[in-house]
């Protein structure tokens, strides 16, 4: 890439788009494990570890993916298994065509992970973070990756290391066709994304006890590292594209170059000295588009661009509300007139509503007020323009119904005015008595 520098960085991110008839879903979501009897997280290592469940999955057909001769992933058909920091296992999906192909990925690989998990006496929990454990008290994977952001993190956020450790989502990876439709989706998933995240609001607990907010989740990322993170006002500027993205992550602070199954340590330098064969971790080297691609993962704003858009709002939940979420998105992005409709509720937005949003609902969810109403009134009519979407594509399933049944979760949430995390509190105080223990059990896979 010597002689690309910034014009190779903004072609790879501009090669991603595709005409709409090749459209994909990709849905990604983690889950924290834990061993049945004591309710524990499990290490990595030993009988009921979890690289001895990674080895228990290849029986269906995954291939393993190792480093330093430990297996930390797993691959099959475009699909991965892997690990984030403290063990919480990820399925990170297919492109794919339809949202009933989607559902029937993830309850694919719920039962495969059970099938495997039972008898090692380990179960699994959606949740958006950790309800009992403390940081000291989660396991750490062994990659070498995660090593440099367990340095770096305390240097540029206090709760980064809460992130890495205590923290499960649920995301989707949707397409575009082209920069007119990238920018307008974008500033269309940003404004939104406090939506979703009011939505799917599912982590009130901290060490056992009720934290005061419905998502701490979506709070854990105000204090992680404000260089990688955030509603990126910029986005909604003039003349914004592909190029003023590369810009971005230009100056979003590296984490590493990976180079011969090491992982270098380049934590808070910049890609636009490694472009000048520049970098101090890594001097007289200029990186390849493959090390550009690694740096697109390390910027963790609410909507991410890489070749395609993700999703990043929501807390993990149970596997119906990982379809959901992908149906809320796919609904509202993925049909014209959708895309329209929610560009018109979210056009007058001023960037100061759009940060009360963001700042508001990590405690308050739905009951946030805005403008004369409160983000309640704001998801109604998101879902409502969603599942007009969803119909209007059209996919059926082998019973005749169209994709919009995956947002019954969603849409009983709204019903309610109840989010996920307010449910539990509810339980907590009551049927519970103040315990939480008895989420591992009412609410595992």
């Amino acid at each position: 890439m010597a002689s690309g520098g910034r014009a190779a960085l903004i072609e790879y991110l501009v090669s991603g788009a595709r005409p709409d008839s090749d459209w994909k879903i990709g849905t990604e979501h983690e889950k924290f494990g834990f061993r049945t009897d004591d309710l524990r997280p499990p290490a990595f290592d030993g009988e009921r570890g979890i690289e001895a469940l990674l080895k228990g999955l290849t029986q269906f057909g995954w291939t393993p993916v190792e480093e330093h001769g430990r297996v930390i992933a797993l691959s099959r058909d475009q699909a991965s298994v892997s690990l984030e920091p403290a063990g919480q296992l990820e399925l990170s999906g297919a492109p794919l065509a339809t949202l009933h192909e989607t559902c029937v990925e993830a309850a694919t690989h719920l039962r495969e992970v059970r099938t495997v998990a039972e008898p090692m006496g380990l179960g699994f929990l959606g949740m958006g973070f950790q309800p009992k454990w403390r940081r000291d008290e989660m396991p750490w994977m062994p990659k070498g990756r995660y090593k440099i952001m367990r340095e770096y993190m305390p240097k540029v956020g206090s709760l980064g290391l809460d992130m890495m450790t205590r923290t499960s989502t649920v995301q989707v990876n949707l397409d575009v066709r082209n920069e007119v439709d990238m920018v307008k989706k974008f500033r269309v998933s940003l404004a939104l994304q406090p939506i979703a995240t009011a939505l799917f609001a599912d982590s009130p607990f901290t060490e056992g006890k009720p934290n005061g907010y419905l998502s701490y989740r979506s709070h854990i990322w105000t204090d992680t590292d404000r260089d990688r993170t955030g509603l990126l006002d910029f986005v909604f500027e003039d003349g914004f594209g592909y190029e003023r993205y590369v810009d971005y992550l230009l100056d979003v602070p590296m984490y590493f170059v990976y180079r011969d199954g090491q992982y270098i340590d380049a934590a808070g330098q910049s890609f636009r000295d490694f472009l000048d064969a520049k970098l101090p971790a890594y001097p007289d080297q200029r990186p390849t588009l493959k090390d550009w691609a690694d740096h697109t993962t390390t910027a963790f704003p609410e909507v991410r661009l890489k070749k395609y858009l993700e999703m990043r709002g929501a807390d993990s939940g149970p596997w119906n509300r990982i379809c959901a979420l992908s149906a809320f998105w796919v609904g509202l992005l993925y049909d014209s007139s959708a895309l329209d409709a929610a560009w018109d509720l979210v056009l007058d937005f001023t960037p100061e509503e759009r940060h009360a949003l963001r700042d508001g609902v990590p405690k308050h969810a739905l009951k946030l007020p805005f403008r004369d109403g409160t983000v309640l009134d704001l998801a109604k009519r998101a879902l409502e323009i969603s599942a007009h979407g969803l119909k209007r594509r059209g996919q059926l399933n082998h019973n005749g119904a169209d994709e919009s049944i995956y947002l019954e979760p969603l849409l009983e949430f709204a019903d309610r005015g109840q989010t996920p995390a307010e449910r539990k509190l509810e339980l907590f105080h009551g049927a519970w008595g103040g315990s939480v223990d008895p989420v591992f059990k009412e609410f595992a896979y």
